[in-house]
């Protein structure tokens, strides 16, 4: 078992093995399933949710641990923090973005209301998923093009004058923080969405 947990590819691919023995043995167990809309609408969401958890929760990362912590940190070790931590976080926090973003416009097209969401019509449920659609936009918009181009500069991947990085630091943090500031009603919608007609 130390082998597996030692290794994040064979715990990761382990963790796979698992969920698809569940997944089969849920639905084989219940009738079976065909590769229906019904089927992709239910992958699209298990992805959707997935990616989603990875970008919000290394959003909070972000806001909750390393920006509050750097202060703390001694000089001499904060290379490590920009240089490793910093950009790979920023790696996956991106693409988990862009992939929530895209399997979440799936999943709307896939279920059928992906026009009533993005007009905000229809009502409820349309509404409430709507809103929170377009908050997630908007944020996944700010990761792209206004925090990773900043994070950039800020953390040297991109060479710049000292002034032009300390204002960069402090544009990618005023941004990251307003995502974390729309990430609780984002959710809310998201959530609630299911409770609605």
């Amino acid at each position: 078992m130390g082998n597996l947990l030692s290794s994040l590819p064979r715990t990761i691919h382990a963790s796979l093995a698992l969920a698809i023995i569940l997944f089969l043995g849920l639905f084989y167990g219940n009738g079976g399933f065909d590769f229906d809309t019904i089927f992709w609408s239910w992958l699209t969401r298990f992805i959707h949710v997935t990616v989603a958890i990875m970008w919000i929760g290394l959003l909070w990362y972000f806001n909750f641990v390393q920006i509050p912590n750097m202060p703390k940190i001694p000089d001499e070790q904060k290379p490590a923090i920009g240089k490793v931590i910093a950009p790979a976080a920023l790696f996956y926090f991106r693409w988990a973005a862009l992939l929530t973003v895209l399997s979440g416009l799936i999943l709307a097209y896939l279920n059928g209301y992906l026009h009533d969401a993005m007009t905000l019509g229809g009502g409820g449920k349309s509404t409430a998923i709507g809103i929170g659609m377009w908050l997630g936009l908007y944020m996944a918009f700010n990761v792209w093009f206004i925090i990773w181009p900043n994070q950039k500069r800020a953390l040297g991947i991109v060479e710049c004058e000292p002034d032009l990085k300390a204002k960069s630091a402090r544009t990618a943090m005023l941004f990251s923080r307003t995502n974390t500031l729309l990430s609780l009603p984002m959710l809310l919608t998201m959530v609630a969405a299911q409770n609605l007609y």
